[in-house]
């Protein structure tokens, strides 16, 4: 069975809270991935109405508290409320101080938490689960427990997907969700930003196309740098020095614009290796769409085109050469900006 993605974790645990049936007193959130806690966390925050907050309400940090205080708070029963919401954020952090006390005074409250409180404890990390805590928290029918991995480049295309349609109710054409992740990158905030634009200024009737994204969220320099990707993967030099051309001519390309296109080049070609990877192990394509988890054909043959481009043998000396150019760029070499990214641009093309 396939190990469930963020995407589709965050989408069981959002059902679940939101729907505030069967809700557990312990929550337990961490991993990588930022965006998705704090979805969450502003969901159990409305467990209790804004009228109630006050007495029942309670925002912690575990560098700002301990052990004994949290707890005492969670057994506490609300006042004139059907229930108490406790939040302790770096929920690790609580027992850093030995003075402080220990984690381990969590145990005795998760075999038997109140059941007139939601404890919710966030963190990046999960404690190690060879000790009595990590043992409880994860064995206890009553937490709920849920990592939240860093999306993979190669899945942002599908969550621009679902995301426009169950939060915006809008629709996207996978080829604008495609451009929208290469243009913004991992940042889950920065693409839920500029999805609202875009949804906000394109006519509901409408369907987002590429068009919108460039018009929209996209500068000049960012959408040409689409088209510098088209023409690298396409391994035309002469068309990718054109567009670089203009691009240079266009904007004062500077230090902090190369860096950060090679930054979309470096997402470009890690998603790339891992088809490449994959193929080369033997798996089929269909295979291989399954594995890294894509569920939009239209993006996975994109990305499938792409990587057909390219040997895994090739990838050490593309991710050498993007190294190179970022050690450069960053002044560990006599090159300007300019011939850094056209000397670049060579070695990947071959």
């Amino acid at each position: 069975m396939a190990k469930k993605s963020s995407i589709d974790l965050f989408k069981e645990a959002f059902r679940e809270i939101k729907g505030q049936k069967n809700i557990k007193p312990i929550y337990y959130l961490y991993g990588e991935e930022d965006f998705f806690k704090d979805l969450l966390q502003e969901e159990i925050e409305k467990f209790v109405p804004d009228d109630q907050k006050d007495f029942n309400f309670d925002l912690i940090y575990g560098s700002e508290s301990n052990p004994s205080k949290v707890l005492s708070i969670a057994r506490s029963y609300p006042m004139m409320a059907e229930r108490r919401v406790v939040i302790v954020r770096d929920f690790i952090k609580l027992g850093e101080k030995a003075e402080d006390g220990s984690l381990n005074e969590f145990i005795s409250y998760i075999k038997q938490p109140n059941p007139t409180c939601v404890l919710c404890l966030i963190d990046s990390r999960f404690p190690d689960k060879r000790t009595g805590l990590g043992k409880e928290l994860n064995n206890n029918d009553k937490v709920s427990e849920y990592k939240f991995e860093a999306v993979p480049d190669y899945q942002l295309p599908d969550w621009i997907s679902d995301w426009t349609k169950n939060i915006h109710k809008r629709e996207i054409n996978p080829a604008a969700a495609q451009v929208l992740a290469q243009m913004a990158g991992p940042d889950l905030k920065l693409l839920s930003t500029e999805l609202e634009k875009v949804c906000t200024f394109v006519d509901t009737g409408e369907r987002i196309e590429i068009e919108h994204i460039k018009k929209i969220s996209g500068s000049y320099r960012d959408y040409n740098v689409i088209e510098l990707k088209n023409a690298v993967v396409n391994r035309n030099l002469n068309q990718a020095l054109g567009i670089s051309e203009q691009i240079l001519q266009h904007n004062n390309y500077s230090v902090g614009e190369v860096i950060k296109t090679l930054g979309f080049f470096y997402i470009v070609f890690c998603n790339i290796w891992q088809i490449c990877r994959l193929t080369e192990k033997g798996l089929s394509k269909d295979q291989v769409q399954s594995e890294l988890g894509i569920k939009s054909n239209y993006i996975f043959n994109a990305q499938w085109r792409e990587a057909s481009q390219f040997r895994l043998a090739e990838m050490p000396r593309i991710f050498e050469a993007l190294l190179d150019a970022d050690r450069a760029a960053k002044g560990f070499g006599t090159l300007d900006t300019s011939s850094i990214f056209l000397l670049l641009l060579k070695r990947i093309i071959g």
